[in-house]
């Protein structure tokens, strides 16, 4: 983690004398799009002296606006929880990160207050960057002439970016991300985000039964509404040694002993044994090898995740990982 980094979940910020250099969006993911967008952040602020900023929001907008209007099937899943997005966005250079609650207070501000508010007071913003069909305050009816306009009396430039294409001229995007990784296809979801797909977390106390079937395993929250596709990957464990740990994981709610349970991840290692409770661990997606399953018994569980670590071994011989 960048040690210059601060992180604000209030505004104005308690040492507002320090300058900024801004963009503002949801950032979910941190994709080649969005690291297009730091990247132009941090230059522009190494060049004015500024510090380069990220302001974001949680929850998402349009959680937000669903969950209030009874629509919870128009909620964005989500690809990466506020832990990964903070360290996604830490190495594209920011230093600065404000993480603002959207409430009902926050929907209703007019678009001019919300340029006073957030981006003249709270930050002592000085250059802003942000796409050309950024909208904001109330019904969203704030727009660029009005950010220039402020901004030309107020003292800070503003400059747009248009939307970011792959090598095939598609749109980058948190949506295209999402899509990728709810069909499994982590290969596409690798080369929208520049990385490999993974979610972090502190290992916590599972039910245990993988120790009782002979497969003991790593269990880690996700994120609420996880973007990926449930099931079974070949995956890489960081944080626990001095490398990275060769796995197999299953991701989903495990409907054959537990019928009523949220989303978990369980990761199994396939040549190490250790004690990693309360750890705080990374866990990359390497290749989806199957779905979820509801099996009729733990003898066929048993033989089904017995196959699953064979495939993840053969994967790892293949690819000298």
């Amino acid at each position: 983690m960048n040690p210059l980094l601060r992180i604000y979940r209030t505004l104005p910020r308690f040492d507002n004398d320090r300058p900024s250099a801004v963009t503002i969006g949801n950032f979910d993911g941190v994709h080649r799009g969005h690291q297009a967008i730091l990247s132009r952040v941090s230059e522009e602020s190494a060049r004015r002296g500024l510090i380069p900023t990220v302001m974001t929001f949680t929850p998402h907008p349009r959680t937000y606006f669903a969950r209030r209007g009874g629509r919870p099937e128009l909620m964005p899943t989500q690809i990466s929880g506020l832990r990964d997005k903070v360290w996604a966005l830490a190495r594209q250079g920011i230093h600065q990160i404000i993480i603002v609650r959207f409430n009902q207070a926050l929907a209703d501000l007019a678009a001019i207050d919300f340029i006073e508010h957030c981006l003249v007071r709270g930050l002592n913003a000085r250059w802003l960057l942000v796409g050309t069909d950024f909208r904001y305050g109330h019904k969203r009816g704030g727009d660029i002439e009005l950010l220039r306009r402020v901004g030309h009396g107020s003292g800070f430039a503003v400059e747009t970016i248009a939307n970011i294409a792959d090598s095939d001229g598609r749109r980058i995007s948190s949506s295209e991300v999402r899509t990728a990784l709810a069909v499994g296809d982590l290969e596409r979801a690798s080369h929208l985000l520049g990385r490999n797909y993974s979610i972090s977390g502190h290992v916590v106390h599972g039910r245990r039964l993988g120790r009782t079937l002979g497969f003991p395993t790593l269990n880690i929250h996700v994120p609420a509404r996880c973007a990926a596709r449930s099931g079974v990957y070949v995956v890489r464990v960081h944080g626990l040694s001095a490398r990275a740990l060769d796995g197999v994981a299953s991701l989903g709610v495990r409907p054959t002993v537990d019928g009523a349970g949220g989303v978990l991840l369980e990761a199994h290692l396939l040549d190490s044994t250790l004690d990693a409770y309360g750890k705080l661990t990374r866990v990359e997606f390497l290749e989806f090898l199957r779905d979820e399953e509801k099996f009729p018994d733990l003898p066929t569980m048993t033989a089904a995740i017995a196959n699953d670590a064979r495939r993840a071994r053969d994967y790892f011989a293949l690819h000298g990982l």
